[in-house]
């Protein structure tokens, strides 16, 4: 069954002056789904954050949310955004009811429905105990949770929560990861982090953006297909000769590596076996091999490991 695609943008630009921010960016969010957006410093995650959100105009190209034009019926598109931005938009000085209430009311929710969207709100959040606490008196991890609650009171379609554990300690963290995971099961989630590990414990689809490029997009179950071994590497005491190992079925090139180890590229079929009969019968007395697989932060870098463009104003994530 196909997914109901709840943001749509396409063909995004957004210039500061000369700077390019944002070029050129297209993609799209279904409900149910947690999307990762990643990216260095200066990249223009923030940039896109925020016309995603309507509190940025876009030089060009559109963005629409549920089907609505977000410059044509900004409103109505709006009403269908939750957003928590990295410095959670709380007031210290009143209780989470009390803010909470607030925000029901700035989100024209109808007085007679204020209460149970409060109390629908909280339940989700693990606030329930502490409705009547201030908020300058609650940890971190609490505060982020009456953020998220704010973003979610009017049941919007789409959530978008940038660096939503930075700061948290580790059981905060996961408590929030565990949160974000509940919320995706009946909005669409945009998470923007700077952590790797969040999303691949989180999201199930995943995008890199570098100097206002998209420059990576895949599902995780391809990200994680992209990671899987596709090297070996190999000490020997009686080391072969790389065209001896090059020789070898599924292998597809051979390198000497500065400790004096080889690593051994190869395509779709993994060459252990053979190369363990090879090696036997060659007395070159294989005593390591190891498969070599990739992290989510080798394929970071090797995507961003140029030189950023200049940070745009008030751009810094």
């Amino acid at each position: 069954m196909q997914k109901e695609v709840l943001v749509h943008v396409e063909h995004l630009y957004r210039f500061y002056g000369h700077t390019c921010a944002v070029s050129d960016i297209s993609f799209e969010l279904a409900k149910g789904e947690v999307l990762g957006f990643l990216g260095p410093n200066g990249a223009g995650k923030s940039s896109t954050m925020q016309m995603i959100t309507g509190n940025l105009a876009p030089s060009a190209g559109s963005i629409t949310v549920q089907g609505m034009d977000l410059l044509d019926k900004p409103k109505r598109a709006k009403h269908g955004i939750g957003y928590l931005p990295e410095q959670p938009p709380v007031y210290r000085e009143l209780t989470v009811d009390e803010y909470l209430s607030y925000c029901a009311c700035l989100n024209r929710i109808a007085r007679g429905e204020r209460d149970r969207a409060v109390r629908t709100a909280k339940e989700r959040c693990g606030l329930g105990d502490v409705g009547r606490r201030l908020i300058g008196n609650l940890s971190k991890g609490f505060r982020q949770r009456v953020g998220i609650a704010q973003a979610i009171i009017h049941t919007p379609a789409v959530v978008i929560l940038d660096e939503p554990t930075v700061g948290l300690d580790p059981i905060q963290i996961r408590e929030i990861r565990a949160l974000v995971r509940e919320l995706g099961e009946e909005h669409g989630i945009i998470l923007s982090t700077h952590i790797l590990p969040e999303v691949q414990a989180t999201c199930n689809r995943v995008q890199i953006i570098h100097q206002g490029q998209l420059v990576f997009a895949d599902s995780i179950t391809g990200l994680e297909q992209r990671l899987n071994a596709t090297s070996l590497i190999a000490a020997f005491h009686a080391a072969p000769d790389l065209d001896s190992l090059q020789q070898l079925p599924g292998v597809s090139t051979v390198e000497t590596l500065t400790d004096g180890r080889i690593r051994i590229h190869y395509l779709d079929t993994d060459p252990s076996e053979a190369l363990i009969e090879q090696a036997v019968a060659s007395h070159w007395r294989l005593y390591e091999l190891a498969p070599e697989r990739r992290t989510l932060e080798q394929i970071f870098i090797e995507l961003t490991c140029s030189e950023p463009a200049a940070a745009a104003p008030g751009e810094a994530a």
